[in-house]
């Protein structure tokens, strides 16, 4: 009897050690190889860094990862020189003012970036600038009152441009004078 158990222990061994090593062995010869290149892919992700210089709407900078085709607002909002001007309910537009917790309006730069990156790791961008600051105050009469509200400046423009993406700065100037920096980095 004692014989039989050690046959069937054995046995019972031997068939757990070969479905451990099946379940060892299987993953191993099913994975496919892995394939090492330098090169990245062309749609990203690929850091973008937006600088703006402007004497009228201020400096600012952000890097953001995008990927080819996909677009990304930048936007940045400062006191302007002199502070933030109060805008009081009745003001015209002011839903579309940018305006602070006191509800003065401040200064405001939006960059709208669209990167579409080709086989060859250029990017085409289409980028819509635009930017809005108070420039003192005007005189607005409104349901019976006149009221003092932000005398406000506005600009915008879109630019179509290609650029390489291993890290050159593309320094675009707007009509305006406003300077954009852009690079972008794998």
């Amino acid at each position: 009897m004692h014989c039989r158990r050690s046959r069937r222990a054995r046995a019972a061994f031997v068939r757990v050690a070969l479905a451990a090593s099946c379940a060892i062995a299987l993953p191993a010869l099913a994975a496919t190889p892995i394939k090492v290149t330098s090169k990245a892919a062309t749609d990203g992700p690929i850091h973008y860094t937006v600088k703006v210089t402007s004497k009228q709407f201020g400096n600012a900078s952000e890097t953001r990862t995008l990927r080819s085709g996909d677009t990304d607002d930048f936007t940045w909002r400062t006191t302007p020189p002199g502070g933030a001007v109060p805008a009081p309910e009745g003001c015209p537009d002011l839903a579309t003012l940018p305006l602070d917790a006191n509800g003065a309006m401040v200064r405001q730069t939006q960059v709208r970036l669209t990167p579409v990156v080709d086989e060859h790791g250029t990017a085409n961008v289409q980028l819509n600038f635009r930017a809005q600051t108070p420039h003192g105050t005007r005189s607005v009469t409104s349901s019976g009152k006149t009221l003092t509200c932000p005398d406000v400046k506005s600009y915008s423009q879109i630019v179509h441009f290609s650029m390489p993406t291993n890290g050159t700065p593309k320094m675009i100037t707007l009509s305006d004078g406003t300077q954009l920096t852009i690079s972008a980095q794998r």
